[in-house]
C-alpha cells in the first residue's frame, strides 16, 4: 500500500507517519511539504514542494497512492480570513482534487476540528472556514473520512511547533487520564488517529456518516 501525508513534520503528522512507518502493510509513504520529514526509513520518499497550491510537478509522486492522510494545519489565532482560507481550504483541496484526478479511488482522510460547522455560518472564523472546508471534500470524487477530533495527547517526541500549544499540551498531558474518564468522546492520542486512518486505507468502510469525532477514532484504532 502506498500511503502520501500531508504535514508529516506536525504533531499529529510525524505520529500518524510513524504508525505508517510500524505498519507493514505499508510498503511506501510518500511526505509532501515544505520540508523533509527527516527521517532515514527506506520506506519513506520526501518530496520537498514550496507552492502546495499548485501540486503539478510532483503528481508523477502522487500517483498511485491508495490513501492520502492530510494532516496539514495551521492556527487560526493572527490570521484574517483570507490568509487562513488560504492555508487551510485552498492548500487541502489542492491536494484533494490532485489525487481525485489521479485516483477517485483513494482513501483522504482530512484533520479537522471538534468544533468545526458544517453549517459554515459559526461567528468563529476558524469553525466556520473548517467546516467549508469539510462540505468541499465531502463533494469531490474521494472516498473522504473526516476526522474531528477533540483534544490530542500528543505521542513522545511529536509536540506541536505552535509554542501556546506545546505549553498547553505541556500542562493538560498528565490530565490526559481523567479527561478520558470524564469526556471519552472528546478525547484521543495522535497514535490512535494514526492507526484509525490506516484502518480506514485498509478496509474502505461504507460508513453512514462520514465524520468522525474521538471516541468512533478511537474504536477504529483498537479494532
Amino acid at each position: 500500500m502506498k500511503v502520501v501525508i500531508f504535514g508529516a513534520t506536525g504533531m499529529v503528522g510525524n505520529s500518524v507517519l510513524r504508525e505508517c512507518l510500524d505498519d507493514p502493510r505499508i510498503d511506501t509513504v510518500v511526505t509532501v511539504g515544505r520540508n523533509a520529514s527527516i527521517t532515514t526509513d527506506a520506506k519513506v520518499i520526501d518530496v520537498v514542494h514550496r507552492d502546495l497550491l499548485n501540486l503539478t510537478a510532483v503528481e508523477a509522486d502522487l500517483a498511485g497512492s491508495d490513501a492520502c492522510f492530510f494532516c496539514l494545519g495551521a492556527s487560526s489565532a493572527g490570521m484574517d480570513e483570507p490568509d487562513y482560507t488560504r492555508v487551510t481550504r485552498d492548500i487541502t483541496l489542492s491536494a484533494a482534487t490532485t489525487l481525485s484526478r489521479l485516483n477517485a479511488q483513494t482513501v483522504f482522510v482530512y484533520v479537522s476540528g471538534e468544533s468545526a460547522d458544517s453549517t459554515e455560518t459559526s461567528r468563529t472564523m476558524w469553525k466556520r472556514v473548517r467546516g467549508g472546508v469539510e462540505n468541499a471534500l465531502l463533494a469531490l470524487p474521494l472516498n473522504v473520512y473526516i476526522f474531528r477530533p477533540g483534544f490530542i495527547r500528543p505521542r513522545p517526541g511529536s509536540p506541536s511547533k505552535t509554542w501556546w500549544y506545546k505549553a498547553f499540551y505541556t500542562i493538560s498531558v498528565p490530565l490526559y487520564p481523567l479527561l478520558k474518564r470524564m469526556l471519552p468522546g472528546s478525547v484521543t492520542t495522535s497514535e490512535n488517529i494514526g492507526k484509525a486512518m490506516i484502518a480506514l486505507a485498509v478496509n474502505t468502510p461504507d460508513l453512514p456518516d462520514r465524520v468522525l469525532h474521538s471516541d468512533r477514532i478511537n474504536a477504529l484504532a483498537s479494532a
